[in-house]
């Protein structure tokens, strides 16, 4: 049994089409296709049916493609524990990560690694819930938020909350609701609204609010960028949902406390089993879960 031809199907089970495999491998289709055929002949059985104009994989497949998950962590949990005998923890480590999670959890991941063996490799991904799962195949940790315990499509990853934080209703300074220590989703009735894309975590919130209140709120913007958000609230243009600990403070912005909807996003850490068990990776996972309890 060929250890590569089980990775091959395991990242046709994770990347979906081959068209994507030979990207991410880089190599060409034609080439992945071959090497499924010659995976075909050395199990056996047929692996790969049309789907289509594309391919699935058989009930074979799967099977293998769920074996290689298991023996790729056999193996990542041997070498961590062949790498413990040697001492600390060295190597990169790889993150994608919303950018304002990387805002308020990589500068301090980067001050505690500094001096030691392992070296941080950053990308700021800011893309739908759903979608976070999918970096994981390139990536060895994907942090991603959600209003959930596990963002979706996670359900093949391992999955680690490192923050909980609070969203707070921004309006702008002059706002009638200003002067409050808190607010309610009937204060809100009738506002205009800076929300985030559909499918964006955010958006179940303003949802929340307005079955909570049985009032519409009016979306008058679309935003994912928060600085770009608060910008337009300290105009006038709206209220909003920003995070509490990565809104900068300002004069012409208030930000306050939601309470009778749960407002609160977890800052999850995603990864492949295998790649979770590298010591390197669970020592950044480690000092992000430290970071992230010293939040407040």
């Amino acid at each position: 049994m060929d250890v590569r031809h089980l990775q091959l199907l395991r990242e046709l089970a994770d990347r979906g089409t081959v068209t994507a495999v030979a990207a991410a491998t880089y190599r060409s289709p034609s080439a992945v296709s071959q090497q499924l055929h010659t995976a075909e002949r050395a199990f056996g059985a047929p692996l790969v049916e049309p789907d289509g104009r594309s391919l699935r994989l058989t009930a074979a497949g799967r099977l293998l493609a769920t074996g290689a998950v298991e023996v790729a962590v056999t193996m990542a949990r041997l070498q961590r524990e062949l790498d413990d005998l040697h001492g600390e923890p060295v190597g990169e480590v790889s993150i994608a990560a919303l950018p304002s999670a990387a805002e308020l959890l990589v500068p301090p991941l980067l001050v505690r690694c500094a001096g030691t063996g392992i070296s941080v490799t950053l990308a700021d991904e800011d893309v739908a819930e759903a979608d976070f799962a999918a970096r994981a195949a390139d990536y060895d940790l994907v942090i991603g938020h959600s209003l959930a315990e596990v963002p979706a499509g996670a359900d093949r990853l391992v999955a680690v909350t490192v923050a909980a934080e609070p969203l707070d209703v921004a309006v702008p300074a002059g706002h009638r609701l200003a002067g409050r220590s808190r607010v309610t989703a009937a204060d809100l009735a009738g506002e205009n609204w800076i929300g985030v894309p559909i499918g964006y975590p955010f958006d179940t919130v303003r949802i929340a609010i307005e079955n909570r209140s049985g009032a519409q709120l009016d979306v008058v913007q679309r935003i994912r960028d928060n600085r770009v958000v608060e910008a337009l609230v300290a105009a006038g243009v709206g209220c909003a949902l920003l995070p509490r600990f990565t809104t900068r403070p300002r004069t012409d912005l208030v930000t306050i406390p939601l309470v009778d909807v749960r407002s609160v996003r977890s800052i999850v850490a995603l990864g492949r089993p295998d790649r979770m068990e590298r010591a390197a990776v669970r020592a950044v996972l480690e000092h992000l879960r430290l970071i992230g309890a010293g939040l407040s």
